[in-house]
């Protein structure tokens, strides 16, 4: 594994900040970044934002970026290097090839033009979703006689 092709040039990913989310705001950063590999704009060898580029970017006490790189670190995700900062070390559980994940993409737009015609907005797309995640979660097939 390569750590060091990232250590001279800017990390691609910028944090942002939800005051209003309650989520911790470690968490929202270790989230963010989560989520960034899942979609394939940031990885393997990818260097993060400094500490001190965060705090001054979002105003926020550098023990949180650290707790929160800590925390990327305990999940796997993540390594620091002393004096080069801390880069991503792996990928999370679940994470398909780009290539797979613009084909689910594409069939996912598919099935909301046709949620769209039938008549669902935003909110009946979500909740139509959430049940059929729950189906597949609990192992139902989902079907209604």
């Amino acid at each position: 594994m390569e750590l060091d092709k990232g250590a001279d040039r800017p990390s691609p990913i910028e944090f942002r900040l939800d005051p209003a989310s309650g989520v911790p705001t470690y968490l929202q950063l270790v989230q963010q970044v989560e989520q960034a590999l899942r979609m394939g704009w940031l990885a393997e060898g990818d260097r993060l934002p400094r500490v001190r580029e965060v705090v001054a970017g979002l105003a926020i006490n550098p023990n949180t970026v650290l707790k929160a790189y800590r925390e990327l670190e305990h999940r796997g995700l993540a390594v620091g290097r002393r004096g080069q900062g801390t880069f991503v070390r792996g990928l999370p559980a679940g994470v398909v090839p780009l290539r797979e994940r613009a084909a689910l993409r594409r069939g996912l737009l598919e099935w909301m033009r046709s949620a769209r015609v039938a008549g669902l907005d935003e909110g009946g797309m979500v909740a139509v979703f959430e049940d059929a995640l729950r189906d597949l979660r609990e192992g139902r097939d989902g079907v209604v006689a």
